[in-house]
């Protein structure tokens, strides 16, 4: 009656097409994120007298608020979306505001330790979906954008 999570999405053996090359895409958006994000942090950090010594805290707000909203609003950062990928959840379907906040709040923790950032890159590039390890836990998987 009910299906099995993940039977929505392509088939990493039968589809391959759909995560060729995804991990290293992933890792090229997350590049321009930063970028973009940084830049935005700056001007944000500009405007105020004090802000250039509460950039770190500018950052990780604008990072936060960025991804969420981003994610929410297409299942995918403007980086993502330039190098062609996106997310979508076990069910196949785009992020929702609610699992886009879950998909941020989880990146957000695991980059805050450099061991579960790493196991999490791991496991990119060692599934077969290419999922990190917010992607494991939420069911989400990036895919290549359908055509």
């Amino acid at each position: 009656m009910y299906s099995e999570p993940l039977s929505h999405l392509p088939d990493p053996v039968h589809q391959a097409e759909f995560y060729e090359s995804v991990t290293i895409k992933r890792g090229l958006a997350w590049v321009i994120d930063a970028l973009f994000i940084g830049i935005l942090a700056t001007a944000v950090s500009l405007v105020t007298i004090v802000g250039v010594f509460f950039w770190p805290v500018f950052f990780l707000v604008v990072g936060f608020l960025y991804r969420w909203m981003t994610l929410a609003s297409g299942s995918a950062t403007w980086g993502m979306r330039i190098m062609a990928i996106e997310f979508r959840d076990a069910y196949g379907q785009r992020l929702d505001g609610g699992q886009a906040l879950l998909h941020t709040l989880g990146y957000t923790i695991s980059m805050s330790m450099v061991l579960v950032q790493v196991v999490s890159v791991i496991l990119m590039f060692t599934t077969e979906r290419g999922q990190g390890l917010t992607d494991l836990v939420l069911g989400t998987v990036a895919l290549n954008r359908r055509a």
